[in-house]
C-alpha cells in the first residue's frame, strides 16, 4: 500500500494537536477522481475546526450551541476526519472508470466544507461532488498557490453578497476588508459597480484600497464613527469573535431598507453554482487572491499559530 504525507488532527485544541504522520494513499472509486494536492490554505474555519472555538463572547448562548453542533457532526473528540482542511488546488493524477467529466491531468480547485481532508498530498472526490460545486476546473489565469487562497474567501463571499442584490451605485461598507472573506467582498463589490467602503487597520489601508475600495475607515481610530455614511449594505466579514465600537455604530449607518449581513449568520447553504461564479469572475480578471504568508506544509503547526492570532492579511498558503 502507498503512503502519502498528511495532517492528522489528534484532538480539539491548540495548533500543537496537528502532527505531520505517513498514512495509506487513497485510492479512487470508479465514479471519484484522485486529486494530487499542490496547495491548500489555513482558513479561519480551519482553526475552529481544529480548537473547536466558536464565535461570539463567552456568555453567548448560540456560541455553547454552535459547539455542541460541531461535536455531533464533526466527531465528539477529535475530527471523524482526523485529515482536515478546508480548501485545495491539485491535478488529476487518475480518474474512475466511470468518470466523465474529468481527466488525468486537469487542473482542478475546490472548497470542501463537508469532507474536509485537504491537509495532505492526495484526495479522492466524486464527480457528485463536483456537481454539488465542492470542486471545478481551475481558474487557467492563475497558479495553484492564488486559487487554493481564493477558494474559501471567493466561494463565501459570493454566497453572501447573493443576500445583498447589490446593484450600480449602491453604497456597501465591508467590515473586515482585509481578510480572506472582505478582500474578495470589496472586489466583487466594485465590480458589481457599488460605492464601496472597507473597514481595516490603519496598516492594511494602502491594501484595501488596491482592491478597488473607494473609501477606508481605520476603526482603531477615535474618530472612526464619524467617517460611517448611510449604506445600502453592510457585511460584517470578521463575524462575533471581533468587536470596536465602529462596528456597533455600523447598524444604524444602513438606509431604511439597508441590509446588514453577518458571516456568523446562520448556517452556510452553498449553491452548486458559487464556485463555477468565481471561476468565471477570476478568469475574467475582476477578482486577484491576496496572500499574506506561505509555508510548506511540514510547518503547519506555525501556519495555525500565526492565523489564530488573528490579523492575516487575506490568506496564508501552504505548499503542499
Amino acid at each position: 500500500m502507498e503512503k502519502m504525507k498528511a495532517v492528522i488532527c489528534t484532538r480539539y485544541g491548540p495548533p500543537e494537536v496537528l502532527q505531520i504522520r505517513e498514512v495509506e494513499k487513497p485510492i479512487p472509486k470508479d465514479n471519484e477522481v484522485l486529486i494530487k494536492i499542490h496547495a491548500t490554505a489555513v482558513t479561519a474555519s480551519d482553526c475552529v475546526i481544529r480548537g473547536l472555538k466558536m464565535p461570539g463572547a463567552p456568555g453567548f448562548l448560540k456560541k455553547h450551541l454552535m459547539r455542541l453542533m460541531v461535536r455531533i457532526f464533526m466527531g465528539f473528540s477529535k475530527p471523524r476526519n482526523s485529515i482536515i482542511g478546508l480548501v485545495m488546488s491539485g491535478e488529476v493524477e487518475s480518474v474512475g472508470k466511470n468518470i466523465t467529466q474529468f481527466s488525468k491531468g486537469d487542473e482542478v480547485y475546490g472548497f470542501t466544507p463537508t469532507s474536509l481532508g485537504n491537509y495532505a498530498e492526495y484526495k479522492c472526490m466524486s464527480e457528485n461532488a463536483a456537481r454539488r460545486g465542492y470542486f471545478a476546473i481551475k481558474p487557467g489565469n492563475i497558479g495553484h498557490e492564488e486559487a487554493a487562497a481564493i477558494a474559501y474567501g471567493g466561494v463565501l463571499a459570493i454566497y453572501f453578497m447573493r443576500k445583498m442584490t447589490i446593484q450600480s451605485g449602491h453604497k456597501v461598507l465591508v467590515y473586515g476588508a482585509s481578510g480572506a472573506i472582505g478582500t474578495i467582498a470589496v472586489q466583487l463589490a466594485r465590480h458589481s459597480g457599488a460605492e464601496v467602503t472597507g473597514v481595516c487597520s490603519q496598516t492594511n489601508i494602502e491594501l484595501v484600497k488596491s482592491l478597488g475600495a473607494d473609501k477606508v475607515i481605520d476603526y482603531t481610530r477615535e474618530d472612526s464613527t464619524e467617517k460611517l455614511e448611510s449604506y445600502d449594505f453592510i457585511l460584517d466579514a470578521v463575524g462575533k469573535n471581533k468587536s470596536s465600537k465602529l462596528k456597533t455604530q455600523c447598524k444604524k449607518a444602513l438606509h431604511q431598507d439597508g441590509k446588514y449581513v453577518s458571516v456568523d449568520d446562520g448556517l452556510h447553504k452553498l449553491g452548486s453554482e458559487d464556485l463555477a461564479q468565481l471561476t468565471k469572475i477570476v478568469e475574467a480578471g475582476h477578482i486577484r487572491a491576496v496572500i499574506d504568508s506561505h509555508y510548506p506544509l511540514e510547518q503547519i503547526v506555525e501556519a495555525h499559530r500565526y492565523v489564530d492570532k488573528g490579523h492575516k492579511k487575506g490568506n496564508v498558503v501552504i505548499r503542499v
